[in-house]
């Protein structure tokens, strides 16, 4: 009995470490995916912006010209 509590507690154990060490990747793919989420966002707005822009400039190009 006290041989199998002592390979439980040893199991017990290696499964704690490797949920921690886990838990460390997931928090550090967490802030990756974050931080890529933002760049995208940026990025989606500034196209946004340009294209906004020049849709601006050909529609008061096209208003001259008339």
């Amino acid at each position: 009995m006290e041989r199998l509590n002592s390979k439980l507690y040893v199991e017990n154990c290696y499964i704690m470490k490797e949920n921690e060490r886990l838990r460390k990747k997931a928090e550090l793919l967490n802030q990756e995916n974050q931080q890529l989420l933002f760049q995208l966002k940026q990025k989606l707005s500034k196209t946004k912006n340009t294209n906004g822009s020049n849709n601006d400039n050909k529609s008061s190009s096209a208003s001259g010209q008339s």
